[in-house]
């Protein structure tokens, strides 16, 4: 592990980093796609993902690029359910729905809490409804909505690492404590939740993030988690940039989230994915990339773990 900088990383600093947002349009999301998941019972679905513009989150998280596409005003009533309402008619037929507000559903400066009765309208016959909120804002407001839709609720929350010096520095203002009593309160409630792991966040060697990213995977089903997304830490938020020019950051590479990603779906105590957004970042060799990528999305809709890509390339 790499030597901690002094640097205290508050809000204020991780702002202070930052780029400029991007534009956009407060009456639309940002993104919305469509693309194909198993699910909880075993199906290969199409699962929406529906990506809403509202106000950025209030955590400041210092791997956080989200913070890209939100406002920075409170929007109106009824933006979000026009917003949900828009994306659906675009998207065709879809079994699940994912609701991600680049922050938490349950902030009601993010998304009005008038809205949530509408959008439990547009979404209450999938089969499931996939939300995002940060630990600390899982309460009864998460069982009323469970309660009032046909389909399941999973709720997705950012576990991050279970490394404790590197996790106090994510500015995360969680604990792991916290993330187990958010998870317990929802399986206690018959919610499921799914957890977002890092892959090599900043302070950590090659071998450290492989490590530490299958001991979060690990904490992540001994607690309730039902399912694992492990997500390869991208710069461009400012932040790890700076990081990476001083040297306590590196992206992880492709291989290594082959090997975290096997590793999970091996342990077969829930669905484990990799996140493959942007995937070719991480890949060194253009010979085998298609082929790696293709393992891994074979891998995250089957929960096999298929045949090795053999190159003589550094991934």
């Amino acid at each position: 592990m790499v030597d901690f900088p002094e640097i205290h990383f508050d809000s204020a600093w991780i702002i202070q980093n930052r780029g400029a947002k991007n534009p956009v349009d407060p009456f639309k999301p940002y993104a919305y796609i469509k693309e194909k998941e198993k699910s909880f019972y075993g199906e290969i679905e199409d699962v929406g993902t529906i990506f809403l513009t509202n106000k950025e989150c209030p955590f400041k998280c210092l791997m956080c690029d989200l913070w890209k596409n939100t406002t920075n005003e409170k929007v109106s009533e009824g933006v979000i359910v026009d917003q949900i309402e828009w994306a659906l008619a675009r998207m065709g037929e879809i079994q699940h729905v994912k609701l991600y507000n680049s922050g938490s559903f349950f902030d009601v400066q993010a998304i009005p809490e008038h809205d949530y009765r509408e959008i439990i309208k547009l979404v209450s016959n999938f089969k499931s409804v996939i939300i995002e909120n940060h630990p600390n804002l899982i309460d009864r407001r998460c069982l009323n909505f469970s309660d009032s839709i046909n389909g399941d609720l999973e709720v997705a929350i950012g576990l991050e690492t279970v490394h404790p010096e590197v996790l106090k520095r994510l500015n995360k203002r969680m604990t792991l404590s916290d993330f187990e009593d958010a998870v317990g309160f929802l399986k206690k409630n018959d919610i499921r939740s799914r957890a977002f792991i890092l892959l090599r966040p900043p302070f950590l060697s090659e071998e450290e993030g492989v490590l530490w990213a299958k001991k979060s995977i690990n904490f992540a089903f001994q607690v309730g988690v039902e399912c694992c997304i492990l997500i390869p830490t991208r710069p461009g938020n400012g932040a790890l940039d700076l990081l990476h020019n001083q040297g306590y950051y590196t992206p992880p590479k492709i291989s290594s989230l082959e090997n975290v990603l096997s590793y999970g779906i091996a342990l077969n105590q829930g669905r484990v994915f990799a996140d493959l957004w942007d995937l070719e970042f991480f890949s060194t060799c253009d010979n085998c990339f298609l082929k790696r990528k293709e393992r891994l999305s074979q891998m995250n809709l089957q929960q096999k773990i298929q045949s090795d890509v053999i190159c003589n390339c550094s991934d």
